[in-house]
């Protein structure tokens, strides 16, 4: 991915863009205080937080970020097109369902693919994931439908921007399905261009075409891809509601890269999600935009015009003109569980930025009576801090591994409290 490639070479030319990767450079900065409003006064107490705080961060981000949010679908049902209570051998029941979001069965639709355990009694707890190539690149199941819209041309198994079957099971090592089934957790994955295809010219062809008028394209604010996955990651959620093997109010929602930035504004903007969760997601996502290391915000505009809402660019040199920064929208899954995961050799994603993103949403989740991230500096590589925040950075290179992934199991083990 090309993330990878930069964060593996210091200092390295990026499309004519020199990232610094030196601590001596990052400048100084005054990062802006989740716990004052707007008005200058403090949040005292959680009342004021959730009826004030809360709301101007949100629409600060919607403003300044990702885009205002999406209203809901005009005409939402599920159709369940495939169930299989002997799946994986016996131990899991796989259900493939459409997720409609208009009355015509033509339009836009997302496919979601879930797993369920079968030796758990009772509704479980679950994740939801963000899939980059489809459904079935997560698994060899041969019965996991092959996506059949337009993709990024770099997968495996992806032919003129369409997969074949040879993407199944291409990205197995992403989401490790039998260890989570093992574990008592369902997992939930739908495509994300299914949402949004990841291409500036095309990204408004699927959901977003029920909601453009004829303002949209002078408006700054409107919906980006980030929002638009980030609305459909609701919508899968909205189904799990109506599945009694899924326990809705334990889903943690996650995802990697440019989809853990997805994650975290889908769990602020929805606190029906139980946990959020972000692996490696950087610039736009966990990382602080005022530290100006590695990717930057105006490197990511230029190369993802679609990710982010166009007054974003505003920003392009001038981070600390943003009225926000990444720690608050860490802050907005307050006071549900958060975890942010970085990797020592994904230094594009800025992972000290990360960490402190982490540790700077500590005094909001103080304020509402949950426990900040456990350490004031960076953990080593592989040792995990868990509080109602958590952390860790692993040996490696951007990317989401077995290691993480047991992390994140720990730490919904510690805040699912479940029946064994």
């Amino acid at each position: 991915m090309r993330f990878a490639l930069c964060a593996a070479i210091p200092a390295v030319l990026c499309l004519g863009f020199t990232a610094n990767y030196d601590e001596d450079q990052v400048p100084d900065y005054t990062l802006p205080d989740p716990l004052v409003l707007e008005d200058g006064s403090p949040v005292p107490d959680a009342e004021t937080w959730r009826e004030k705080r809360r709301p101007e961060l949100v629409a600060l981000f919607e403003e300044h970020v990702y885009g205002r949010r999406l209203p809901d679908p005009p005409h939402l049902h599920f159709q369940l097109v495939d169930e299989d209570p002997e799946a994986l051998g016996g131990m899991a029941t796989r259900k493939q369902v459409v997720i409609h979001l208009a009355e015509e069965r033509d339009r836009p639709a997302i496919e979601l693919l879930l797993y369920t355990p079968n030796n758990v009694e009772g509704p479980v707890p679950g994740f939801i994931y963000l899939a980059f190539w489809g459904n079935q690149t997560m698994h060899t199941d041969p019965a996991i439908r092959v996506s059949t819209r337009w993709m990024r041309g770099h997968g495996t198994g992806v032919v003129d921007n369409i997969a074949t079957l040879e993407s199944r099971g291409a990205r197995v090592e992403n989401v490790p399905v039998e260890t989570i089934i093992q574990r008592g957790y369902a997992i939930a994955t739908y495509y994300y261009g299914d949402a949004a295809p990841d291409d500036h010219a095309r990204y408004r062809r699927e959901i977003l075409s029920l909601f453009l008028d004829e303002d949209a394209e002078r408006d700054g604010a409107h919906a980006s891809a980030i929002g638009t996955w980030a609305w459909g990651l609701s919508r899968g959620l909205d189904y799990l509601e109506t599945d009694d093997a899924v326990d809705h109010t334990r889903v943690a929602v996650l995802g990697h890269s440019r989809l853990g930035k997805t994650a975290l504004w889908a769990g602020a903007l929805d606190e029906r999600f139980g946990m959020v969760i972000s692996n490696n997601s950087g610039c736009g996502g966990a990382a602080l935009s005022r530290r100006r290391f590695g990717e930057r915000v105006s490197r990511i505009n230029d190369s993802f015009p679609h990710w982010f809402c166009r007054n974003f660019r505003n920003y392009n040199e001038r981070e600390d003109a943003l009225p926000v920064d990444q720690h608050m929208l860490v802050a907005l899954a307050a006071p549900r569980p958060v975890y942010v995961a970085s990797a020592t050799e994904d230094r594009w994603a800025d992972p000290k930025g990360e960490f402190l993103a982490a540790y700077h949403a500590g005094p909001v989740y103080q304020l509402l009576g949950e426990d900040p991230l456990p350490v004031h500096e960076m953990p080593e590589p592989g040792v995990a801090a868990h509080g109602a925040i958590g952390y860790h950075i692993r040996e490696g290179s951007h990317a989401i591994t077995e290691f993480d992934w047991g992390m994140y199991l720990d730490f919904a083990d510690k805040h699912f409290t479940r029946p064994l």
